[in-house]
């Protein structure tokens, strides 16, 4: 189905909306924008008559662009702005700037407060952490029980010292007997037959106990 067309304006309706259109935007416009604009209400044809038109008659302005002719409303000197006015403007966009400082201000403590927010621990992950500190002090409370009863001895500096000392000889005696196993299973091992199971043969023997 062909789309439908829309009814195109008579002659001085059609002038009339261009005239009100340009002084409503009060910018220039070629005939194709101004007929495009209008929703094609006015062909484009008749718009490019209308506006030439009304340029004669001077109630537009014209001036060539290119390859085409660009149209706008009449300026009027009356049109400016009294000192009054420009002194109001001036006051609303220094109300302006103030309200955007503000604003910019009010932003960034909200993002200051957003990013503590989005950093504080969730109330899942509180109760949880909660439950294992807990956990833990209970443990520590059981354990600190029998010194607090007086129940456990306390170890005197004699004993530590006599402790740190037998723990030093059993070390020491450990570690020389480790170094007599290596020697001696590295002069068996040479003297052992080929395709013995050296794994299996020190399980036996008792030597990685």
């Amino acid at each position: 189905m062909a789309p439908r067309k829309e009814p195109k304006e008579p002659r001085e309706n059609a002038a009339d909306m261009i005239l009100t259109y340009l002084r409503k935007q009060n910018r220039p416009y070629s005939a194709t924008d101004i007929s495009a604009n209008l929703h094609n209400k006015v062909t484009k044809a008749a718009t490019a008559k209308l506006l030439k038109d009304l340029h004669e008659r001077k109630e537009i302005e014209g001036r060539a662009a290119g390859k085409q002719i660009v149209y706008h409303s009449v300026q009027s000197a009356d049109d400016g702005a009294s000192p009054e006015d420009l002194a109001a403007i001036d006051a609303q966009i220094n109300t302006y700037r103030f309200q955007t400082s503000d604003l910019q201000a009010s932003i960034k403590v909200l993002k200051g407060r957003l990013y503590t927010l989005s950093s504080t621990m969730s109330t899942v992950d509180l109760v949880a952490t909660m439950a294992s500190l807990d956990a833990e002090r209970a443990e520590i409370l059981a354990r600190l029980s029998p010194l607090r009863a007086g129940s456990v001895k306390p170890v005197d500096t004699a004993e530590m010292k006599h402790v740190d000392a037998e723990l030093n000889k059993w070390t020491g005696i450990e570690v020389r007997r480790r170094k007599i196993e290596a020697e001696m299973w590295a002069l068996m091992r040479d003297l052992l037959p080929e395709g013995t199971d050296h794994a299996e043969l020190r399980e036996k023997l008792g030597l990685d106990e």
